[in-house]
């Protein structure tokens, strides 16, 4: 079970959020990215490797988040 410090844990908002928006981009990136957006960006797609570099960010808070979880002090029990 969690603590409850652990689910006001900043880093797992985070993590939600920018994995939720990773994956709309990967998903807007794969599957409708059209020639008129790439030519606006000179043949990058962008949305497919901002998702990519989100979903990595979201996979490091996660860790980080996992590895060093947040302590609450006795006195504040």
């Amino acid at each position: 079970m969690a603590s409850r410090g652990s689910l006001f844990d900043l880093r797992w908002i985070i993590a939600l959020l920018f994995g939720v928006y990773g994956v709309v981009l990967l998903v807007m990136g794969i599957g409708f990215e059209s020639d008129a957006d790439r030519a606006k960006t000179g043949g990058f797609n962008v949305n497919l490797w901002v998702g990519i570099g989100m979903l990595v960010f979201t996979a490091l808070m996660a860790l980080w988040a996992l590895i060093r979880p947040l302590r609450i002090p006795d006195e504040a029990k």
